[in-house]
């Protein structure tokens, strides 16, 4: 679906508002990245942190926070290294997505003193094939919440307003987005049979030169009953 300025700009406030704590920088061997929250179901077991797994498994990854993502304020570090936390990342290559049981990162919390404040991205707006398969050759809106890269290195929250086809089984946004862009989660809205338009998180952006190929949600999902990956 495609959205002229005006809504997709009150789009992505809505979405910031929503799922803007699901969202933190990622950085591993000079890479930088985005990673997000996704929370499968109601237990907290179904809890997760999202990104590329192209970003992670190299020596020196540390996940970023921000003041409104942990309480209470001042106690918790800028940032965490992912080498104090286990469970670790599990990796698929062949989909492209690297998936953190968020459990490590709560008792990394619990430990210091200080709680995660996040707001996952829900179960119930992750795009099912029904959702993939309606996008077409003809350009929708996208929305990508990530932390970009300034040039003094600090790491802001964004959103990039793009355009998202689907050649074949490809999704594609179809410009090259900045650095740091990479395991961002991707969201688009459609139109329902009822005539109410609904948001839905594609999935997550994976590396690409000119354009950037979309992890979907059904490719993520595959994965998520946690099977060790390949680290």
């Amino acid at each position: 679906m495609l959205l002229d300025s005006d809504a997709e700009s009150d789009v992505a406030y809505e979405l910031c508002q929503v799922v803007g704590r699901a969202i933190l920088p990622y950085r591993s061997s000079g890479d930088f990245g985005t990673a997000f929250f996704f929370q499968a179901g109601d237990d907290p077991v179904g809890e997760s942190l999202l990104t590329a797994a192209d970003l992670v498994g190299g020596p020196g990854g540390e996940l970023g926070l921000r003041s409104s993502v942990t309480e209470p304020a001042g106690v918790a570090p800028a940032v965490i290294s992912e080498a104090e936390i286990v469970p670790g990342w599990a990796r698929f290559p062949g989909d492209g997505v690297a998936v953190l049981p968020t459990a490590g990162l709560h008792r990394y919390a619990g430990d210091g003193g200080w709680r995660w404040r996040v707001q996952p991205v829900p179960a119930g707006i992750a795009a099912g094939p029904e959702v993939v398969a309606r996008l077409g050759a003809d350009a929708s809106s996208a929305f990508v919440l990530a932390h970009g890269v300034r040039e003094d290195l600090s790491r802001p929250l964004e959103v990039a307003i793009e355009r998202v086809v689907r050649d074949g089984d490809a999704v594609l946004i179809t410009t090259e987005l900045p650095p740091g862009y990479v395991g961002a989660p991707v969201f688009i809205v459609q139109a329902e049979a009822t005539g109410e338009v609904s948001p839905y998180c594609l999935g997550l952006v994976l590396p690409g030169v000119g354009e950037h190929p979309v992890a979907t949600f059904d490719r993520i999902r595959a994965v998520l009953p946690a099977t060790p990956g390949d680290v």
